[in-house]
């Protein structure tokens, strides 16, 4: 029997039907963790909470008490910039890089502990899942390396 364009349409149709059919089965593509933690607001917000956390912890807030407004903005704008650069944001972070920065100041592990309970005391404060704590934290935990000890 030939197939006629009816019977080619209808067969169009079903292999239509059973391929969206297998991409809805593939599930949604969950989002960028960027985008999870708010976008630039959330990102923003967070970023304000950590940097009064560390203000206020008596282990690291030495590092910040000379610090004046200007500065404290730079610092949020860097770090929120940084943030959402490596949560695949479409932000660029164009500060120095940790080495750089970081070189000369002897950051203990202490403080590096202390800075991460910071973090996560601010992202707790935010209501973000403990999933995107950990996703972020692994993303930015490799800058250990480049920041204490230097």
């Amino acid at each position: 029997m030939k197939p006629t364009r009816t019977t080619r349409g209808l067969v169009a149709l079903v292999l239509m039907v059973v391929g969206l059919g297998a991409c809805a089965t593939l599930g949604e593509r969950e989002r960028p963790l960027y985008q999870r933690l708010g976008g630039r607001e959330g990102i923003a917000l967070v970023v304000g909470d950590f940097v009064a956390n560390m203000a206020g912890d008596a282990r690291v807030n030495a590092r910040f008490k000379d610090m004046k407004g200007p500065q404290i903005e730079r610092l949020k704008s860097h770090l929120a910039d940084q943030i959402c650069d490596a949560t695949g944001g479409p932000c660029a972070y164009l500060g120095q890089d940790m080495r750089t920065t970081h070189q000369g100041m002897g950051v203990s592990e202490t403080e590096w502990t202390a800075t991460v309970e910071n973090l996560v005391k601010a992202l707790d404060k935010r209501g973000v899942p403990a999933k995107e704590q950990s996703e972020l934290l692994a993303l930015l935990g490799p800058m250990k390396g480049d920041i204490v000890g230097r």
